[in-house]
């Protein structure tokens, strides 16, 4: 393991890794709350490994790990592979959107480690083509974005097919009720290693936001971009047709290294777009939420919220794309005059208050038809007024 972490270049823990291994490693089950990009993975990776009977043959798994999306299960899976280099342990990555017949037959050759998404998992196990009697570890990775999306049942109903007395770790951002009902049914006495700083996204992420008209958003898109010159970002799209839009937008626009992926896509083509970004050959990438989770680039600069994340958390999740590790980022956030209450509720969620930036585009506005308008929130009170409202009573 010392030999396969120094290859990976990994020369110290981090807090979270350094808080949960050792609980890990004495078999108890724990909740461990931390923002993304703490290195969170191998905080359940590396104990997995080291407990693991290399002796035993791999037919039935040994440890499961669920994710949200296609994406996080091929980059556990890559990780599992790195950290376990020159031992003869066996991961599979079994996802939706991946011919299923294949997944089976690595499934069958053998696997101490079985990474997969709720669904796709629940496929395998009805299936009778995965086994769970001999798990001792199951992994809840990325526990709240798996609530949100819909994902409870499959979870319950994986959960109660695997042994009672296994050990069970839960990797979340945030721990609201859900989690821990799902903690009190399905743990054992967990212990909670909560490494979540009160301001909830990385202090090392310059945090803006432009009070701008729908209009004047894909202006705004070019004038920022040629400002910053971001060395990499990721523009988030609430929907997966505006991202597609502005991706096309944008390349129409004369902006090199431009890239998009969206759920509708084929999972070849997404693995594809997020290898080019990784490889640096992508240096501006439009995504939808449901993807940005399994985005893990060190190396991005800026986030763009080119629409708010209606909900708080998906905007603690954009921006730790960024400033990943310690590393500085960037995020701009573009809000409609009608979005007050929006950027409210995540000023209160992270504790800390946006700066608000500026820029002169002149007088022209964008034509915008009835088929590109996104849905907006009732009409809140604008930006300008509502801090006013919140903060004096803090």
């Amino acid at each position: 393991m010392m030999r396969a972490l120094e290859r990976a270049g990994y020369q110290r823990p981090t807090p979270v890794q350094a808080g949960l291994i050792p609980f890990a490693l004495e078999g108890k089950d724990v909740i461990g709350q931390a923002r993304t990009g703490t290195g969170k993975t191998a905080s359940f990776v590396i104990p997995i490994l080291e407990q693991l009977d290399e002796e035993c043959q791999p037919l039935a798994p040994q440890a499961l790990i669920l994710v949200p999306t296609r994406e996080l299960a091929l980059q556990v899976h890559t990780e599992v592979e790195k950290l376990s280099h020159e031992q003869k342990i066996h991961s599979v990555a079994v996802y939706g959107g991946s011919p299923f017949r294949a997944q089976q037959n690595r499934l069958r050759s053998g696997a101490h480690v079985v990474v997969g998404t709720p669904g796709r998992v629940i496929d395998h196990l009805e299936r009778g083509t995965m086994r769970t009697d001999r798990l001792w570890c199951v992994v809840l990775d990325e526990a709240d974005r798996m609530l949100d999306i819909g994902f409870r049942p499959a979870i319950e109903k994986i959960l109660r097919r695997c042994p009672v007395d296994r050990q069970t770790l839960l990797l979340s951002a945030t721990v609201a009720d859900d989690i821990r009902r799902i903690a009190r049914r399905y743990m054992r006495r967990p212990t909670l290693v909560n490494l979540s700083p009160r301001q909830v996204a990385a202090d090392t992420i310059d945090q803006y936001y432009f009070t701008i008209p729908r209009s004047q958003k894909r202006t705004l898109l070019l004038k920022l971009i040629e400002r910053e010159q971001p060395k990499q970002s990721i523009i988030f799209c609430r929907t997966k047709i505006q991202t597609h839009r502005i991706f096309r937008f944008l390349q129409e626009s004369g902006i090199s290294g431009v890239g998009c992926i969206h759920g509708d896509m084929a999972q070849s083509a997404r693995t594809t777009m997020l290898n080019r970004f990784r490889g640096g050959q992508v240096k501006v990438l439009v995504a939808t939420d449901v993807v940005g989770r399994g985005i893990d680039v060190t190396g991005v600069s800026h986030i763009i919220n080119f629409d708010i994340p209606e909900l708080c958390d998906d905007y603690v999740h954009r921006v730790g794309r960024t400033g990943r590790m310690g590393q500085e980022g960037v995020a701009y956030t573009f809000v409609e005059p009608d979005q007050g209450d929006f950027l409210t509720a995540i000023e209160v969620r992270i504790d800390k208050l946006l700066k608000l930036d500026q820029m002169d585009l002149g007088t022209v506005e964008e034509p915008t038809t009835e088929t590109e308008a996104e849905p907006t929130a009732p009409a809140p009170a604008p930006p300008g007024s509502r801090r006013k409202k919140y903060w004096s009573g803090l």
